[in-house]
């Protein structure tokens, strides 16, 4: 260390303007919170980009099959395919045809033959689609960190 000593310097001063209190009527009310809260998201999740064609993704028909997907559960797991990570891509070509690219938990599911004539089925009777396909594939396979947070949550992994 150095030799020099070290001095403090002390400043006084005659007083500092108190800081503003808060007054009852600026404060929110739980309720007032919440409502602004929905409301925030309420818009932000109906949001759709502009110019989004029917079949791409945020497109009414699109979305529309995306929710027929989510009405199939897994008869093992209570939860939804979709947000089990279950279903790896949906397609609508232009003329409205679907291609729904899904796997299985196991090839050995208990439901492997009957599960994608049931999504098929359920994907062509949404109004707007021509006619739909299931394309099933084990490659990538199915794994737990596929599933939503919803599903996670579901399912008490979160």
């Amino acid at each position: 260390m150095n030799d020099e000593t070290r001095s403090f310097r002390v400043e006084e001063v005659e007083g500092a303007a108190a800081p503003p209190r808060a007054r009852v009527e600026d404060i929110e009310t739980p309720a007032e919170k919440l409502e602004r809260k929905r409301d925030y998201l309420e818009g932000f999740l109906a949001a759709v980009p502009e110019g989004t064609a029917p079949g791409e993704p945020g497109g009414a028909l699109y979305e529309a099959v995306v929710d027929a997907l989510k009405d199939i559960f897994d008869p093992e797991i209570p939860v939804n395919i979709y947000d089990l990570g279950l279903v790896y891509g949906v397609e609508v070509s232009p003329e409205a045809s679907v291609l729904v690219t899904m796997t299985l938990t196991t090839p050995h599911c208990p439901v492997a033959e009957s599960m994608p004539a049931e999504v098929e089925l359920r994907v062509s009777s949404v109004p707007g689609v021509r006619d739909a396909e299931v394309k099933l594939v084990w490659d990538p396979p199915w794994d737990m960190a596929l599933m939503s947070d919803e599903a996670k949550l579901e399912l008490g992994m979160l």
